[in-house]
């Protein structure tokens, strides 16, 4: 639980954010736009490279390892939503970061709140991008895994116990 409060700093999260505001989902609007051409007859093309949110959605890519990078809100309420996620991240190898502020999440996907959004593909302008901030994310999240358990206090019985073994 301790990984939630250290989320990226504010130089990492404005350049994450500006490559992720370029990903946002289309609105109502352009979606109709689209329909309609494509209904009268041009050819639909491939789709669009969108963020992917959702909770079951995120976590149904990663196991097909189809996401190429991950971002957690550190603020989901309650935190036993999110808090395997980095878990399953790391052992599928896939990038991950985590900010702050589920609702600036929410801003990009077009919902009040997100827990998590993930991009499965990029633009070809944007990979060079996109590669750097995995690589730096890899080494701040996915290699730096603290694993601490206890203050290494024993008690005083077992104190006294090991006292005796150690004179005998």
């Amino acid at each position: 639980i301790s990984q939630f409060s250290k989320a990226l700093d504010k130089n990492q999260a404005s350049e994450l954010f500006k490559l992720l505001e370029k990903y946002k989902p289309e609105d109502k609007a352009a979606k109709d736009a689209r329909l309609e051409v494509q209904a009268k007859g041009a050819p639909s093309g491939e789709a669009p490279n969108v963020l992917k949110y959702g909770l079951k959605h995120v976590t149904a890519l990663i196991e097909a390892k189809k996401a190429k990078r991950v971002v957690i809100a550190h603020d989901v309420n309650p935190i036993e939503l999110v808090v395997w996620m980095p878990a399953l991240c790391r052992k599928f190898d896939i990038p991950y970061c985590i900010v702050k502020g589920k609702s600036r999440l929410g801003v990009l996907t077009g919902k009040k709140n997100g827990a998590v959004v993930a991009l499965t593909s990029v633009n070809k302008e944007d990979a060079s991008k996109l590669s750097t901030l995995q690589g730096n994310f890899t080494e701040q999240f996915n290699n730096k895994v603290e694993r601490k358990w206890g203050g290494g206090n024993i008690g005083l019985k077992t104190a006294a116990k090991l006292e005796l073994r150690r004179v005998a």
